[in-house]
């Protein structure tokens, strides 16, 4: 396993979440779009999603807690350098998705197209 990925692992969600707010926010979006974007690709609802981020959930319990949407592997394109359906370590893979989900947000692109409708 690559030791940058154990790093992004281990940190919390709670300590990222604010980045994809303030990202999303900065382009005029709100933090109910990047809410419902992480329900639909967790499956969780807000009041799991709060109970992540007071128990500091790091990324691995995270995303081995939730229920992945089953259109995941709608999610193309490129992140951080490297195009996410071609990412081999399933975890990584998943970080990524909600990087590039919450990137679309910012970038302005409609919630149905997002969500993979």
């Amino acid at each position: 396993m690559n030791p940058n990925n154990t790093r992004v692992y281990r940190m919390s969600f709670a300590s990222v979440y604010p980045h994809y707010l303030a990202k999303a926010e900065k382009k005029g979006r709100t933090k109910a779009e990047v809410d419902e974007i992480i329900f639909w690709l967790t499956g969780y609802n807000a009041e799991t999603l709060q109970q992540h981020i007071d128990n500091k959930t790091d990324f691995e319990n995270f995303f081995a807690q939730a229920q992945l949407h089953p259109n995941v592997s709608k999610i193309t394109g490129v992140i951080c350098g490297y195009r996410v359906e071609d990412i081999e370590d399933k975890l990584m893979q998943q970080v990524r998705y909600l990087d590039k989900l919450i990137d679309e947000l910012a970038k302005g692109k409609a919630m149905e197209k997002i969500l993979r409708k």
